[in-house]
């Protein structure tokens, strides 16, 4: 069965750094394209990062291109999150999605398991 599992958010600093994972089970990583999401309190749930099968092509939402980076590491079936810079409006729930099919989705329809989320705070 198919399982997603976050970790690594917390409490940061603006301008602080944090490294979220998505431990992934019961599919073949490998084969998939895969995605985070968040979401804020009070606010729908948006994009902010995807990235293919390989991992040789990556896409950001434009608010944290420059200050975050995703990638993936298919011998273990993870994928992450890195965060820097980060600013008090990145605070939200940080899901991490897995495609439906091979295609390049960016939009939450093209996405069909998730994890439960892992919550970040950036806060002084």
């Amino acid at each position: 069965q198919v399982q997603l599992v976050e970790s690594g958010g917390g409490l940061a600093q603006p301008g602080g750094s944090l490294r979220l994972s998505c431990a992934t089970y019961g599919f073949i990583f490998s084969t998939l394209p895969m995605a985070w999401f968040r979401q804020a309190p009070g606010k729908e749930r948006e994009f902010v990062a995807r990235i293919s099968q390989d991992g040789t092509i990556t896409s950001y939402q434009d608010s944290v291109k420059g200050r975050f980076a995703i990638s993936r590491d298919n011998v273990k079936s993870t994928l992450y999150l890195q965060m820097n810079s980060l600013k008090p409006e990145d605070t939200a729930l940080y899901y991490c999605a897995k495609s439906r099919t091979r295609l390049f989705p960016r939009q939450m329809d093209g996405y069909d398991y998730w994890g439960q989320g892992t919550q970040v705070t950036v806060s002084s």
